[in-house]
């Protein structure tokens, strides 16, 4: 008996929880990046966002969230049914209790502005550089500061970090090909 009384209570109090919460029908969504801010406190229908938990949708009324998105396309929907996409290539969305969203990226663009080819070339030059990727000058300056036992070291993190930084170009580049395609 005990356990159907505190799921009563349980039950009652998320139910009182859910009226307090101040979830509107309306969305607004303040898009930005360093180079632009595409909306401030706009009403849209629909934001869908790639982020590395998985793409997902958003609605008035969606439960809060926080998520890192990835690089990609992001769907805005606005309130006459007009879809416009914009490439991202990293950030955040945060989606608030009042059916409010930020989606603030390190750098977005509208993907009618992409240049297909270019896309491409970029693609090629940075599988180029990972392919190709060992230490560098930065690496040889670090190591004229060190002793010889520890070049070795030295040039191993130096050769990881420049794969490192041409896997993350690569997984910007294809995502940025196909937002164009």
């Amino acid at each position: 008996m005990s356990i159907v009384k505190n799921a009563r209570l349980l039950a009652a109090r998320g139910a009182r929880l859910a009226q307090q919460r101040s979830y509107s029908d309306e969305m607004k969504l303040t898009f930005a990046a360093a180079n632009k801010t595409f909306f401030d406190a706009t009403v849209v229908r629909q934001i869908d966002v790639p982020s590395f938990s998985g793409a997902f949708g958003i609605l008035a009324k969606h439960v809060p969230t926080l998520a890192v998105l990835k690089p990609g396309v992001v769907m805005v929907t606005d309130n006459d049914g007009k879809l416009t996409k914009y490439f991202v290539s990293s950030g955040s969305v945060t989606v608030n209790e009042d059916s409010s969203v930020q989606v603030l990226a390190e750098e977005a663009h509208n993907v009618e502005d992409i240049d297909v080819s270019e896309a491409r070339q970029l693609l090629s030059k940075y599988q180029s550089q990972m392919s190709s990727a060992s230490t560098d000058k930065v690496c040889s300056t670090i190591h004229a500061f060190h002793t010889s036992s520890t070049i070795h070291s030295y040039s191993f993190i130096c050769l990881l970090q420049a794969k490192a930084e041409a896997a993350i170009a690569i997984e910007v580049a294809e995502a940025l090909v196909k937002a164009a395609e």
